[in-house]
């Protein structure tokens, strides 16, 4: 079991690596997941873990802010709020870990199940750091391709893989893609889970340096001057680009909010779903 696990996660990862916001993946691409075909990692992994060179920074870290939806994220000027998608990946998560620790700052990880159930000591290790976990469906469906009651079975099972990771209740979630609907938002709102939007899109699923990685996300928040900022913790191109992104946030005065949530009870998916 937990070798196919594993090989499901890395056939995932291609995947995953094309996780444009504004280019939904096809039907042949969720065919090709669900057949749990192997890929090798590339040459984007691992990444080497240096936190030293790091060490030391401070006054990065904002409040924290305790929410029960998205109308109660509302952020100030210059505040921002770190999320990482579709992890964990081995040496990618544990890097953005570090440099997020350099810099005393939080981000919320948004899980993929498949991830989570693949590697669960990495999950359980961003909850030991004290992170802000969500999910992020369990194989990174299109959910607008899916009838309604099966998008809400692959929601729950999202949920249920990243809690059994994690011991924790995912109480955050974003739609792959960003691919939602208005049924399914009032579905997944409804029951306390604090759906997350974006406002700064690094785009860093795109092949290019880590230096315009974090250049491009900070050209466009100075123009929100504050924002939910989505980046992915399974590219090395990110990994590498954090610790320059997070300096130059510190150096233009902005701060990193953690997220919280403030533990809303909600009804279940499942039992909307049918099952």
């Amino acid at each position: 079991m937990r070798c196919r696990l594993l090989f499901a996660a890395l056939a995932a990862l291609p995947l995953l690596a094309g996780c444009n916001t504004t280019k939904p993946a096809s039907s042949t691409q969720t065919a090709f997941v669900e057949a749990g075909q192997v890929k090798k990692l590339d040459a984007d992994d691992p990444v080497p873990m240096s936190p030293a060179r790091w060490a030391g920074h401070k006054g990065l870290a904002g409040r924290t802010l305790t929410v029960s939806s998205l109308s109660n994220l509302k952020l100030k000027h210059k505040e921002v709020v770190l999320t990482f998608d579709d992890g964990p990946v081995p040496g990618r998560t544990e890097a953005i870990l570090d440099a997020l620790d350099a810099y005393g700052v939080k981000g919320t990880f948004l899980m993929v199940g498949q991830m989570a159930d693949a590697y669960p000591a990495i999950a359980r290790k961003v909850v030991s750091r004290g992170h802000t976990i969500g999910s992020h469906t369990y194989r990174h469906a299109n959910l607008r391709h899916l009838a309604f009651d099966a998008a809400l079975a692959e929601i729950r099972k999202g949920e249920k893989a990243v809690a059994r990771a994690t011991a924790r209740q995912p109480d955050f979630f974003r739609f792959p893609y960003l691919a939602d609907t208005a049924a399914l938002r009032s579905a997944v709102s409804r029951r306390g889970t604090v759906i997350m939007d974006m406002d700064v899109d690094s785009k860093d699923y795109f092949k290019v340096t880590p230096a315009s990685v974090a250049s491009r996300t900070m050209a466009s928040l100075r123009k929100h001057g504050r924002g939910i900022i989505l980046l992915h913790d399974i590219h090395k191109r990110t990994a590498t680009a954090l610790p320059s992104l997070l300096a130059q946030l510190k150096r233009e005065g902005y701060s990193v909010v953690t997220l919280r949530h403030r533990g809303a009870p909600g009804s279940d998916l499942l039992a909307m779903a049918g099952n």
